[in-house]
């Protein structure tokens, strides 16, 4: 399917597939349907996408790469989409324990960059090294994570947004970085990719674009909608009235099932009220989630658009 304005996004989300077992080391590899397992989450991705999913929004790290690697996508017309989140924050801050902290890690990021090959990576490392432009550094930063998804762009497989990840966004947001928004977005406008937004202050995020004249209807932002509010901030009222002022369609809802907290029927119900609403993010960790819940959504949201 191409990413056009008429086609409501139902993507699975990658929380399942990160999940550490509290199993014993014997009890996890005993387990046969284990999330984590790459081989089993790709078999899982595959039954969301023949049940009504058509894109896969994951946290940018090897696990989740693994799982595009064993991901037999054949028979599917309509492919799938990549929304990938970045930096993945747990990785960095793991590596930066265990290589002496932030300079450690610098130097393993500026390796990776390296063992890339990819020019644009090192022409913007060279100038953050010439000059300690933050600027150069973030799109040095963006060319590497992009040459990474390289391989697995093909005919049927589309990279169609690249999402900043909320402790990022949120940060950013906090200490008023218009400038980091701003390149972010023009960055990757230039290579035709959707600039996205995880954020858990939807509220915030949508009143400083509009102070900062970023245009919202060329961006995607991933935030918690859901019928009880659950992570709604600072309000489910208020998150709702900044839906009603966006210029387009162009907001993913995630913890639509407010942590199983609420049936898919209700959340798809709920969902389908909302105005701007570009898709949904969900995760799943069963074949009969896979399955069950994307039908729902699927058959919600051509209800709606009908």
């Amino acid at each position: 399917m191409n990413n056009d304005a008429d086609e409501r996004l139902l993507l699975v989300g990658d929380n399942p597939f990160l999940n550490i077992s509290h199993l014993s080391q014997r009890k996890a590899r005993e387990r046969l349907e284990d999330p984590s397992d790459p081989v089993f989450a790709a078999s899982l991705l595959r039954l969301a996408l023949e049940n009504g999913a058509n894109g896969f929004t994951f946290s940018m790290c090897d696990s989740n790469l693994s799982i595009l690697d064993h991901l037999d996508l054949d028979g599917l017309p309509g492919g799938l989409g990549l929304y990938p989140v970045v930096p993945y924050a747990f990785e960095y801050v793991q590596k930066a324990t265990q290589r002496g902290g932030i300079s450690g890690l610098v130097k393993k990021l500026g390796w990776d960059m390296v063992k890339s090959g990819n020019l644009e990576s090192l022409v913007y490392g060279a100038l953050t090294t010439l000059t300690a432009n933050p600027k150069s550094l973030l799109k040095a930063y963006l060319g590497y994570e992009l040459s990474r998804l390289d391989s697995y762009v093909s005919d049927q497989v589309r990279l169609e947004s690249v999402l900043l990840h909320q402790v990022v966004t949120d940060m950013s947001l906090a200490l008023n970085l218009d400038w980091l928004f701003k390149e972010y977005v023009a960055f990757l406008s230039r290579k035709k990719i959707t600039p996205g937004f995880n954020t858990g202050n939807f509220v915030y995020l949508v009143k400083k674009f509009f102070e900062w004249k970023i245009d919202l209807g060329k961006v995607l932002i991933l935030s918690p909608f859901n019928k009880v509010g659950f992570q709604m901030t600072p309000s489910m009222e208020e998150c709702e009235e900044s839906l009603r002022i966006l210029p387009a369609p162009i907001v993913i809802a995630m913890s639509v099932l407010a942590a199983g907290f609420v049936p898919p029927k209700e959340a798809a119900e709920y969902i389908s009220t909302l105005p701007n609403i570009r898709g949904v993010a969900l995760g799943v960790s069963k074949a009969k989630h896979a399955k069950e819940t994307f039908q729902v959504f699927r058959e919600s949201s051509m209800t709606t658009s009908a």
